[in-house]
Formats: structure tokens, C-alpha cells, sequence
């Protein structure tokens, strides 16, 4: 495995090294260097893989602070009267990550002052972070380097997921090329299903590109259902966690026996409240509520005799369903579907019933909060218990959020892979790097500073943090979301248009 061209510098001695935790070498001015990248060196136990953390400028003519300002004073300049340019170098810092032998290893003896330093080889590279050259998923290149970041499906998505930004970093990007890659995958080489809660309708675009309409299915806010004769009473203590065990137990018994009465024909809440108002072994303060219950449900508009989307439409290999709750402003209705819609599909996958799947939440931090009762957070623990139990079953969650710390620490912790890309609250930063392993410091201080259509990729998926440029999506993107100054002239357009059409109206009523 070649490792001896490119050579961009050379380690010198400082106080503080080399060390195994760290070590500092001179910069060929010739080949440039970047911060994040990865280099290599020989040591004893083999090739050593490092990466650089910073890039510190450094002349030994103003190292001395009272020198410098003497000469200032006098109106002299130091580059007049000595050599400045000769004496300015850059030097790279580099931590030490393992070394190549016939293992992979952690380090255990520094490298040598006066080795040379090279860029990590392509296939080194590759091999040292784990990506998949074959079947993986293609979510760019490895930023400073002209390797494809691939990585495997099993490693990203069976320990689950989250895709952490700020508003406007490029979170529903990078999904839509995740989603791509799903859609595009052979069947010999392992089809699964994506189910997305599209919060603000920007993956509608799917369904309207030629390439991807006959692999994607939307489903409306408005027109999705639950089916009233497949309640049970796990689903009923999602969706009415207040519900006393006395309540439950009374309305599962109503509706166990109306599926004796109406031998398979349908029926609806309406139904339900008639046959519990009838039923006279229920006492009044208990007849009381779950009547109020079942008018609050009934009042939502999501009860019908039926689901829908049915589980054979809503979970298929290869086949995105967008569930687009942009229609609906309620966030408890909201949150009631994503608790339905979970707890079916979930049990339906440890049933064999539908294929291993990955159920993407946008705006994750709303549906599954922190710090929220019970009846303000419905879908919380339909999601909680995917992260904690789905991978058995190849369930798999990708949680979306731009404000990590109020997204369940339960949940989050859950998702053994992290994709970030820009961040730049504090809070949110510090809530990051406790809750990712393997981020170290100087790889939490490049987050903030990530361009759109960067990505710090850490954890199950890759055997060490990596930044990646995201590829060009190829899926057509959502109309709904138009720039502002676009929204801003359209308005302007309407509202004159408006007056025109009101001054007419007047017109003709004065003739």
C-alpha cells in the first residue's frame, strides 16, 4: 500500500512533542494543507494515521514581543533589516488516530523528529474509516481528499440515526440524497423502505420527478386515517395518555365487542360513542370522560373506518411514502399521527408484516421533546421505544432536528451515528459533543465554522469522524419552497391585483 508520495512536511521537535497524543511538523510550501485532513507517518509499530487539528503560522523575528515594538517605534520595519521572509514557516498539528500494521492499533510510540509526513493514500484512507466501495451510499466526498464517502447501509441506519443543523444548513439536502441512494439501490443489493414525516412538504419533489414518482407515494395530512376497528388499547394510551386504566380497559371491551357485532362490517368513533352512551355496566363518571375522549378524537378528523395509507402502501422495498403533515398546523395532531403511524409500522415489522424500513422525522426535537408532559409529547414515546428496541428488528429511525438539546436525550442517545452540518448555537454545540462519541475538540470548533453543503459525519458508520461535501442531489427539488424575494414579489403582485379586482367590483355597483 503506497504511502510514500505526496510528502507535505516534516515533524520537528517542540516542548510538547512528538507524543502519542499529538505531534507538529513543518509545511512543504509547495503542497498546501488543510485543517481536517489526513496525513500519514512511519513509526515503529507501522504507519501511523493522523489528522491535522490546526495550522499555526510561525517566524522566529516576532517572537519577541519588546523587540518587535522597538523596532516599530524607531519607524524601522524588520523585514528592511533582516531576513523576515526566510524565517516564516507553517506548521501543521496533528493528532495521532492508529496505526497500521497487521492490525489496527492505538498508537503507542511517537513519531521520530525529522520523519517525513505524506497525505493519507486513497485506499488507506478508505480502508481506516470503514466506507463501503461497492454498495455504500454515496453521500459525497471526504472533504480534503479525492475519496467517495460511501458508507454502509447497515452501519448507517441499523443503530439509527440523526441529521443535526441549524435552520437553513442544508439538513433536507443532505436527506434528499440519502433518500436517493435508498431509491436507487438494487434489489440484490438490499432494498428497505423510507417513510418520511414531511413537516414542511420539501420532499413533495420526489413524487413530481420522472426519475422517482413511480418509487414514491404521498400521502396528505388531511386525508390520512386511523381505522377505528384496529384500535388497540396500546395505540389508545398513545393517543390518550391522560386515560385512566379503568377508561381503557371499558373502551377496549366496547370495541372488542362491536368486532363480535359488526362481524367484519365497519364503524367509527361515532359508533363507539353511541354503543358506550347505551352500555349501562359503565359507571357515569367514567361514561363521562371517555365520551369527552372520543369527541376530541372524533374532532381531529384522522378517525375513519379504515387506515390510510395501509401498511402494504406505507412500507415497500425500495419505495419512499411521504407523509406531508405541512396541511396540518396542529402539533398535537401532528404528533398524534407520528404516534399512530410508528406503533402500526413497528409492530408490523416485528410481525414480518412489512420490509426492514427507515422511518425519517423531520423536525424530530417537536415529536419527540424534552422535558414535556406526556400529553404534550404523544409521539415521544412511540419513537423512544423504535430507538431503543428497533434495531432487533430492523427498524430504524433518522431523527431531523435543529435544536438537539430539546430533542429527547433518550432518543438521541439512541442514534449511534451523527451527521452534522452547521451548527452554531452554543448550547446546542455543548449538547453535541456529550452526546457523540469520538468528538474531540478541535473537531467540535470546525462545526460551527461548516459552509452549506458540508457534513461531520461520526459514529456507528464511519471508525472515526470525517467531513464530508455532500454530493449534487439529482431529485427534483420542492416548489413550495421559493426565496424570499421571490415570495415577497408574488405577494406584491396578489395584493395589487387584489385592489385592482375590489376597485372594479365598487365600479360596477356604482353603474
Amino acid at each position: 500500500m503506497c504511502i510514500l508520495a505526496n510528502q507535505i512536511g516534516t515533524v520537528i521537535s517542540t516542548d510538547e512533542g512528538p507524543s502519542v497524543t499529538g505531534f507538529s511538523f513543518v509545511i512543504d510550501e509547495a503542497n498546501p494543507v488543510r485543517r481536517g485532513q489526513f496525513v500519514t507517518v512511519e513509526s515503529h509499530e507501522g504507519v501511523l494515521i493522523a489528522r491535522v487539528s490546526d495550522i499555526v503560522k510561525s517566524n522566529r523575528y516576532y517572537q519577541r514581543a519588546e523587540s518587535v515594538r522597538e523596532y516599530e517605534r524607531s519607524g524601522k520595519k524588520m523585514s528592511d533589516l533582516f531576513p523576515v521572509s526566510r524565517w516564516e514557516f507553517l506548521i501543521g498539528e496533528a493528532k495521532p488516530l492508529a496505526v497500521f500494521s497487521s492490525v489496527l492499533q492505538r498508537p503507542a510510540f511517537p513519531p521520530s523528529p525529522g520523519t517525513p509526513v505524506h497525505v493519507a493514500d486513497d485506499k488507506m484512507l478508505a480502508s481506516f474509516i470503514g466506507l463501503d466501495a461497492k454498495k455504500g451510499l454515496h453521500m459525497g466526498n471526504l472533504g480534503n481528499h479525492d475519496v467517495d464517502a460511501r458508507l454502509n447501509l447497515t452501519k448507517l441506519f441499523q443503530k439509527h440515526l440523526a441529521i443535526l443543523s441549524i435552520s437553513g444548513g442544508g439538513k433536507s439536502y443532505l436527506t434528499s440524497v440519502l433518500i436517493e441512494e435508498l431509491l436507487e439501490r438494487k434489489p440484490e443489493d438490499g432494498q428497505i423502505a423510507a417513510v418520511m414525516i414531511d413537516t414542511h412538504g420539501e420532499y413533495m419533489g420526489f413524487a413530481e420527478d420522472e426519475k422517482y414518482r413511480n418509487k414514491t407515494t404521498v400521502v396528505s395530512g388531511r386525508d390520512f386515517k386511523i381505522g377505528v376497528p384496529d384500535l388497540s388499547v396500546h395505540l389508545i394510551e398513545e393517543l390518550i395518555p391522560e386515560m385512566t386504566s379503568v377508561q381503557k380497559r371499558e373502551l377496549e371491551r366496547v370495541i372488542d365487542e362491536m368486532r363480535e357485532e359488526f362481524k367484519g362490517k365497519v364503524f367509527g368513533l361515532t359508533e363507539v360513542a353511541n354503543k358506550i352512551a347505551a352500555d349501562e355496566r359503565i359507571k357515569s363518571n367514567t361514561k363521562d370522560v371517555l365520551m369527552a375522549n372520543l369527541y376530541k378524537l372524533r374532532n381531529t378528523g384522522f378517525f375513519g373506518v379504515a387506515d390510510n395509507p395501509s401498511m402494504d402502501v406505507l412500507a415497500k422495498p425500495g419505495h419512499l411514502t411521504v407523509i406531508d403533515v405541512s396541511d396540518t398546523t396542529s402539533l398535537q395532531k401532528r404528533q398524534m399521527l407520528v404516534a399512530y403511524l410508528g406503533r402500526k409500522l413497528f409492530q408490523a415489522r416485528m410481525d414480518g408484516r412489512v420490509p426492514p424500513f427507515v422511518l425519517f422525522v423531520e423536525e424530530a426535537h417537536n415529536f419527540a421533546p424534552e422535558g414535556v408532559s406526556k400529553e404534550g409529547a404523544l409521539s415521544r414515546n412511540v419513537i423512544e421505544k423504535i430507538a431503543r428496541e428497533g434495531r432487533k428488528f430492523h427498524a430504524s429511525l433518522c431523527l431531523i432536528s435543529q435544536r438537539p438539546i430539546q430533542l429527547s436525550t433518550t432518543a438521541l442517545s439512541q442514534c449511534n451515528t451523527h451527521i452534522i452540518l452547521r451548527v452554531t448555537n452554543p448550547y446546542d454545540l455543548d449538547h453535541i459533543g456529550k452526546s457523540s462519541e469520538g468528538l474531540t475538540r478541535d473537531v467540535l470548533d470546525i462545526i460551527s465554522s461548516l459552509r452549506v453543503g458540508e457534513a461531520l459525519i461520526v459514529g456507528e458508520a464511519v471508525n472515526y469522524p470525517i467531513f464530508v461535501r455532500v454530493r449534487e442531489r439529482r431529485s427534483k427539488k420542492s416548489e413550495r419552497g421559493v426565496p424570499l424575494e421571490e415570495a415577497a414579489v408574488a405577494y406584491a403582485k396578489g395584493s395589487a391585483q387584489r385592489k385592482s379586482d375590489a376597485a372594479a367590483l365598487m365600479d360596477d355597483g356604482e353603474q
